[in-house]
């Protein structure tokens, strides 16, 4: 089974052109100093442009040993000034969405594809997502999730390695090395649709029925 992962994260570098894996951090037996080591080892980064144009990295946050982790695809402007990921529109929405399943965002773990904030909110492009993905990989392997929830289009597309369209693949239950990865809409895109809240409900209520949540 170790071996299988191994093949199926090399596989999915190779797909996104990475080449280098961030494994010079130390590592312990405590998540909490592992993640802690792997943000000191990201230090000021500047492996791709947005480190030209961003005020901050937002490493992500949330319990280290979380059950739930949702993956978006990058900061946006309240979230480069502050340094957390979602804390604007989207992210108060996402808060409520966590609290609507009887958790609180210290229960889960919250983090994105790329740690910089793309320029007036664009997407990532491959160079960028190329030299960022390695950190989030290495977080998806520290925290070990149960689920994780893939927010909005490029994370799905990044961690399935897929050109389905989100309306197409949200609801459904992937693996991903082993974990129950459950694409659903960006928050950001409620805020214009909010028809589709409906949609993104019953999509954590299939999350919260794999983790047994009330």
């Amino acid at each position: 089974m170790l071996v299988e992962n191994l093949i199926k994260n090399l596989e999915l570098l190779k797909n996104a052109g990475v080449e280098f894996i961030p494994c010079s951090y130390e590592e312990s037996n405590n998540d909490t100093e592992n993640l802690e080591s792997l943000r000191k080892n990201l230090g000021n980064c500047k492996k791709c442009k947005l480190s030209t144009t961003r005020t901050n990295i937002v490493f992500g946050e949330g319990n280290p040993k979380a059950d739930l982790m949702f993956i978006g695809e990058g900061p946006g402007k309240n979230e480069d000034l502050q340094g957390r990921p979602f804390v604007g529109a989207a992210g108060q929405l996402l808060t409520k969405i966590i609290n609507a399943m009887h958790l609180t965002r210290e229960d889960v773990y919250i983090a994105n594809i790329v740690k910089c904030r793309p320029p007036n909110n664009r997407d990532p492009e491959h160079d960028e997502i190329k030299a960022c993905i390695p950190y989030l990989l290495k977080q998806i392997e520290i925290i070990k999730p149960k689920v994780i929830c893939t927010l909005g289009r490029i994370s799905t597309k990044v961690l399935l390695n897929t050109e389905d369209k989100i309306t197409r693949i949200r609801g459904k239950i992937f693996d991903y090395n082993g974990i129950d990865l459950i694409p659903t809409y960006h928050p950001a895109h409620l805020l214009h649709h909010p028809d589709n809240k409906r949609l993104v409900w019953e999509d954590m209520q299939l999350i919260m029925k794999i983790l047994k949540l009330k």
